[in-house]
Formats: C-alpha cells, structure tokens, sequence
C-alpha cells in the first residue's frame, strides 16, 4: 500500500471535512446540494473526533485520501447499531485515489475495532443506492444486505443497509 490508515489528527480535521463534504457534493449523495443540512454535519471533523472515532487514509506525502468514523453501537454517531454492534459511517475516497484499495482498507480497520470491542458480534453500516461502487466492496468483504433494517433518515431519502457477522 502507498498510504497508511491512522487516527486524524488534529491539524487534520478541516482538510478531512472538506474532503468528507466535498465527496458527498461530488457524488450527487445530498439531495440539495450545497444547500444541504447535512453538508455541515460531514465538514464537523471535530465533532465526531469527540464523539467518536474518525480514521484517515493519508499517502507517502501525508496528504489526506481518505477517511471513515467509526462508532460503536448506542453511541452518537451509531445510527443503526445498537448493544453488541458497531457501526462505520460517511466513508470517502477522494476522487483522484479510488481503485487504490482506499476504501476497502478503511473498512478493514473498522471490522478490526469492531472485532477488538468487547461483545460485538457485527459491523454495520447504511448507504446510498447511487454508491455502487461501495456496494461491491461491501459484497466482497463479506457484507450482507439487511433490508430489514433499512431506514429514512428523512422522508424520501432510503438508505440501504448491510452487516458483517463476526
């Protein structure tokens, strides 16, 4: 790999923000753009590395590439998960480092916290329909779809979901 996953660091958060909010931009994933509510929430880097645990993906430069949070269940950031679960949410690969095992990585150090927390037996997660991509990363490490639990964070707006058994 040419880039090393790591907590963010502090110095970080505002890069890590605009990277999370420009992502989401981007990618078509708020529904009213700039404009969108929850462009603030993905530019709070600070917020989350209070409540929970944010993680980067930085490259040879220390640039950032990448990021994830990662929240164990009945937490703040776990939308989803609840006792015996953890959960990794706004998930972004910039767009000049995708097809680099980014993601994938990202992931894979969030099944690793899950796994090291004490009693959790699956990581879960909520995504667009539109992220194809991410969905067979998902698929490929294991995920399966649970639509039983799929959800609207606001009307309209359905999130797919998935989990990982442990």
């Amino acid at each position: 790999m040419d880039f090393t996953i790591r907590a963010v660091r502090p110095e970080e958060h505002e890069e890590l923000g605009e990277l999370t909010g420009q992502t989401y931009l981007g990618d078509g994933l708020l529904l009213h753009g700039a404009d969108d509510f929850y462009l603030d929430v993905l530019r709070d880097t600070a917020r989350r590395v209070r409540e929970a645990e944010v993680l980067v993906a930085a490259d040879e430069d220390g640039r950032i590439i990448g990021g994830v949070t990662f929240a164990p269940g009945s937490t703040p950031w776990a939308d989803i998960a609840g006792p015996g679960e953890a959960e990794f949410r706004m998930l972004v690969v910039a767009p000049g480092a995708r097809g680099r095992g980014v993601g994938e990585a990202l992931v894979r150090a969030c099944a690793d916290r899950a796994r090291a927390q004490p009693g959790c037996e699956r990581l879960v997660l909520s995504t667009d329909a539109k992220m194809v991509s991410a969905h067979r990363i998902y698929e490929r490490m294991g995920f399966v779809r649970t639509p039983e639990r799929d959800w609207e964070p606001i009307p309209g707006h359905r999130l797919r979901t998935y989990a990982l058994e442990f």
